[in-house]
């Protein structure tokens, strides 16, 4: 069972940093890419002090003095830095920017590669909108604190320090004045941070909230419309956005008046420095150049202060993003220990003691279930709603562990086959067929590596009677179904399924309601192809409709997770036991249906 997840809230506060350090991990995978783009900041931060240092010589040696040669040199030497500046600028920016999308394509394969393989139990507890929220929003806002954060946090540490070191060089005295704001700024940011990771949980709970419940309205479209419910769509939507809404706007607010502070204590070292310096001793010392040079400096300090207060949201977001995907990647993937590989099973599945509980392991859904499938052999299986038909037949792909007892196909248990080679014996027909937004082709040889000839899948579809309403479209084998095939009806689309069963042509077929939501005509064309399909191979039907399952080898009655009775149709019925009882309810239903 999977282990409830640590609330962010409380990761937050006690990993930020970890985190952090994790995902600058991602941007040091690029080491020459990242030094030139970290050498390119740091010499840009020089070029602010530099260009402060200049108005020193311009204005004592250029306009008291009128030194011609300090007058020549001092426009090019003007030119010289922002020329530099322009190109360190221009390196960082999109070397950074290059590894961002790196970082971001890396983060995005790694929480692909980790849905593909977690096991059905973490998609029983998420919500589908909740994981792709993670691989879109949270990605991005992961890349933009590991780069975009990185160059402000570099390139304007490297501004600050310079522009510090040179006031310092200029007036020990003003400069020490500036520096008393340090405590003040680093309270600040510290408040800031804080309230930045809590909201950047917020907001990305939110984002999942309003995808959630966007989703839940889409898929279920012709509900929302038949139920007359579009009033209560909007209100929950509403609610949601929002919520949502709410959270961005705390965000702003917090972020907007965090600058104004930190340049209200900047303006008031600022006053400060112009008062010392018009003291008696001060004047005396300090020529015009140092003193405009320093409230030149001053003055660049502003902006690298702004942005690295503001940093800090941008920071957080990514920090909190990071721990929900970090979370998502380090959950573990399916048990595969196993190495058996036989090649090709015969089919025989047995059975023994199985237990299975979803949660609690006090209350299973199956108990004791024995059982023995020879190879070749049709075994349907029937129940009323909520026996545990579909999580016995889920248990044989091992969507699901057993929690007791043993499954063994071939007389090998389950947990010693790779999971490879074990879904490989197994084909799977259901009542909600997938298809992708693909071509009618592509969909039949779905997971054929390498991909099979035209002639084979064409030969799959005409066992699957889907041939002739195939040739029958625009592009024929080539027509796009559209998203989940809604271009098709459902009787199309089950045939389609058929052929993908078929032409990976598995020792083993699970056969889950294939026909219960189709009409009269289609049930024809579809059993038909099932019977195909089910010819040599190791069958197990789940079927509501009995009249479907009366010539198979056995029928196995489940009740409340156990197996009550088995036989085939004859004996059943004339045990007149829980399987005559389901079959003349449901044959009593029938004919008072068609006699009304």
């Amino acid at each position: 069972m999977r282990k409830p997840a640590i609330p962010l809230t409380e990761l937050a506060e006690g990993s930020a940093a970890q985190v952090y350090r994790r995902l600058l991990g991602y941007v040091a995978q690029y080491p020459l890419v990242a030094t030139a783009a970290i050498g390119g900041m740091i010499i840009t931060g020089a070029t602010e002090a530099v260009f402060a240092w200049l108005i020193k010589p311009m204005l004592d040696s250029g306009f008291v003095e009128r030194d011609p040669t300090i007058l020549r040199l001092i426009p090019l030497a003007i030119l010289g830095v922002f020329l530099v500046r322009g190109v360190t600028s221009f390196a960082s920016s999109y070397g950074m920017a290059w590894i961002g999308r790196k970082v971001i394509g890396r983060l995005r394969e790694q929480v692909f590669e980790r849905l593909l393989t977690l096991p059905r139990r973490y998609f029983d507890d998420s919500s589908s909108s909740m994981l792709l929220s993670k691989l879109t929003y949270n990605v991005e806002q992961v890349a933009q604190a590991g780069t975009n954060a990185l160059i402000v946090l570099v390139r304007d540490t490297a501004t600050v320090f310079f522009l510090l070191g040179y006031m310092a060089w200029l007036s020990w005295r003003l400069a020490l004045v500036f520096l008393l704001l340090g405590p003040v700024v680093t309270a600040v940011v510290a408040y800031v941070s804080r309230r930045f990771r809590r909201l950047s949980h917020r907001i990305q709970r939110s984002v999942g909230t309003v995808a959630y419940v966007a989703e839940e309205a889409i898929e279920g479209s012709d509900e929302v419309r038949i139920f007359g419910a579009q009033t209560h769509e909007r209100r929950r939507f509403a609610a949601a956005n929002e919520r949502n809404t709410r959270q961005f706007l705390k965000f702003a607010a917090t972020k907007a008046l965090s600058t104004p502070v930190v340049q209200f204590c900047a303006a008031a070292a600022l006053s400060a420095v112009v008062w010392l310096a018009t003291v008696q001793g001060m004047v005396e010392t300090v020529t015009v150049g140092t003193f405009v040079s320093f409230i030149a400096a001053m003055l660049l300090l502003l902006q690298p202060l702004k942005r690295l207060t503001s940093v800090h949201a941008q920071i957080q977001r990514g920090v909190a993003a990071g721990e929900s995907i970090f979370e998502l990647i380090d959950e573990p993937p399916e048990v595969d220990t196993g190495t058996h590989d036989p090649g090709r099973v015969t089919g025989r599945i047995d059975f023994e003691g199985v237990q299975f509980a979803y949660r609690d392991p006090r209350a299973p859904v199956l108990h004791g279930i024995d059982l023995g499938v020879a190879a070749g052999e049709t075994v349907a299986i029937v129940g009323r709603s909520g026996s545990g038909k579909t999580t016995l037949v889920n248990l044989l792909p091992r969507f699901y562990d057993v929690t007791a007892g043993c499954l063994r196909l071939d007389g090998v248990p389950l947990t010693e086959y790779r999971l490879e080679a074990l879904r490989r014996q197994i084909a799977m027909v259901g009542q909600q067929v997938v298809l992708f937004n693909d071509s009618i082709a592509a969909n039949i040889a779905y997971g054929q590596e390498p991909a099979p000839p035209r002639e084979r899948i064409e030969a799959a579809a005409e066992a699957a009677n889907a041939l002739e309403f195939i040739r029958d479209l625009p592009q024929g084998f080539d027509t796009p179904v559209g998203e989940n095939g809604v271009l098709l009806s459902g009787g199309q689309r089950q045939r389609l399924a058929i052929a993908r069963a078929l032409l990976k042509d598995a020792p083993v077929l699970i056969l889950d309601e294939a026909t219960s939501a189709l009409d009269s005509e289609s049930e024809q064309h579809i059993q038909s192809a099932l019977e195909r399909l089910m010819q040599g191979r190791t069958t197990l039907v789940i079927a509501h409709r009995l009249s479907t399952v009366e010539n198979a080898d056995r029928i196995v009655v489940l009740d409340a997770g156990r197996v009550v009775e088995t036989g085939d149709h004859a004996t059943l019925i004339a045990r007149n036991g829980a399987y005559a009882a389901l079959h003349n309810l449901q044959f009593s239903a029938a004919r008072a249906d068609a006699g009304a």
